[in-house]
């Protein structure tokens, strides 16, 4: 064995000792880290790999020595960019064990081992937290684009087989209509990946002046123009800029008269289904066919984590995208579950471990409680803005996210400057967006950690800042 590697072997609880006090010190000091950084860090062209190597606390040194000051508090309560989530003690915690326990999530029966279970049973967690019913299917995947790559490819596996077609064998042979009001960049990356086009979209009016939901008449005269022909649907709980939500009970209703697959993108929104304030935003969406929801935003555990749901009822569809199909070792796919079958990796580490730990740790009022305090943390700032005669708000606050710029059309070229300068604080970390045509900021709010006194500090760095630009 590399002397290196028995060397650690032999020492691995000082290894992981040392590893625990710099986490500690790290999570301990959050608060205080900075969210953002300017330091150029490129890679020297002339760096080569030790030949013998250097061993667990060598390279630990290294790493501190070369990029350990240089990571930011992406997870700290002041990260407001990217619909960033933090990752809560108890997740923390399932993550950790996911790593040292090291199992591969395929099956649920037969020789494996009890990952799979475990990933099934968050699974039913995730479907109580969020009030859907039992007739939903699903697993986890890295993130929104991954989640909403297995439901739109099983749509399009479906929309193959309402057309006489098998997609998944023959691949595609004629377009797929895909209708949607303002989807995100995510959903329409995956209209590249399957083949579908990310050009292929019909572009939905959307209700009114600052909205950004699906207009309902308009959707219904453009599946009319379609003459019956299948469609996918595309729809939003939590668009990017302004957290809008789309008309789930109308769209039901429209999935009476025609036929078509419902996706819903509730990549950070579909939390809402756990508050009683807010749950009405997706009244109605247990009619879609699929689902997108992140778990590295509001449910704050660590990236990578999401998860999809599919209607039982499309498992075949689903099966017949994803199966192994050369692979008889592994059996009938629909005899022998495994989730190799259903989803597109193989490989995947216990990704349920870390939602697990933190659904069971925390339960419904805890997510509530969080879900709440981003909301009113987001209405605060909406609040101070609205107060201000240096910011205005691009959009009314909805739910988390606070779209807003500089006062006066005479200002916009001033706005990534202030942007920049704020984010340039370490205090706090905003992204930037475009609003219907005007330079604008995004704050989002979504981090377990966020507190009034963080508003209150941010706002102050903002009123600040913008006199100096």
């Amino acid at each position: 064995m590399n002397p290196h590697l028995q060397h650690d072997l032999d020492h691995l609880s000082e290894l992981l000792e040392s590893v625990k006090n710099q986490s500690l010190g790290f999570l301990n000091r959050l608060n205080d880290r900075h969210t953002s950084n300017s330091h150029d860090h490129t890679t020297d062209d002339s760096i080569s790999l030790n030949p013998k190597g250097l061993g667990g606390q060598e390279t630990l040194k290294l790493f501190n020595q070369r990029f350990e000051p240089y990571l930011v508090g992406s997870s700290g309560p002041r990260y407001w960019g990217f619909v960033t989530g933090g990752s809560t003690p108890a997740a923390t915690m399932g993550d950790w064990l996911a790593t040292v326990f090291d199992q591969n999530t395929q099956t649920t029966k037969g020789q494996g081992d009890v990952s799979a279970s475990i990933e099934v049973e968050t699974i039913q967690l995730l479907l109580d937290l969020l009030g859907l019913p039992q007739k939903f299917f699903g697993g986890f995947v890295t993130g929104a684009t991954l989640s909403n790559f297995t439901c739109l490819a099983t749509a399009r596996q479906w929309i193959g087989k309402e057309l006489g077609k098998d997609f998944a064998k023959e691949g595609l042979s004629q377009p797929i209509q895909v209708l949607s009001a303002t989807p995100h960049s995510s959903a329409i990356k995956c209209l590249s990946m399957l083949g579908i086009g990310s050009q292929n979209l019909t572009q939905i009016k959307t209700q009114a002046q600052n909205r950004e939901a699906i207009d309902l008449d308009d959707l219904e005269k453009e599946i009319l123009a379609l003459h019956g022909a299948p469609f996918v649907l595309i729809t939003s709980a939590g668009t990017v800029n302004t957290a809008d939500f789309d008309d789930f009970a109308g769209i039901a209703s429209l999935r009476k008269k025609y036929r078509f697959w419902w996706h819903v993108d509730a990549a950070f929104g579909g939390y809402v289904a756990c508050s009683p304030k807010y749950q009405h935003l997706v009244k109605g969406w247990e009619s879609a066919d699929s689902l997108c929801i992140d778990n590295h935003k509001w449910l704050n555990v660590p990236y990578e984590s999401a998860f999809f749901l599919i209607l039982k009822k499309h498992q075949m569809e689903q099966v017949e995208t994803f199966q192994n199909s050369n692979a008889p070792y592994l059996g009938d796919p629909m005899e022998n579950f495994n989730y190799l079958n259903f989803l597109p990796e193989n490989s995947r580490r216990l990704r349920a471990l870390p939602a697990w730990f933190s659904l069971r740790a925390y339960g419904k009022e805890g997510y509530q409680e969080i879900i709440e305090n981003s909301v009113d943390r987001a209405k605060q700032l909406s609040h101070n803005i609205e107060e201000s005669s240096d910011f205005v708000l691009l959009a009314p606050t909805r739910l988390n996210n606070v779209c807003f710029t500089l006062t006066g059309d005479e200002n916009q070229h001033k706005v990534s400057r202030f942007l920049a300068a704020i984010n340039e604080t370490g205090k706090v970390f905003m992204t930037p967006t475009v609003y219907q045509g005007k330079q604008g900021i995004r704050a989002s709010f979504v981090n377990w950690r966020t507190t009034d006194a963080d508003v209150t500090l941010v706002f102050e760095i903002m009123t600040t800042t913008v006199q100096t630009i």
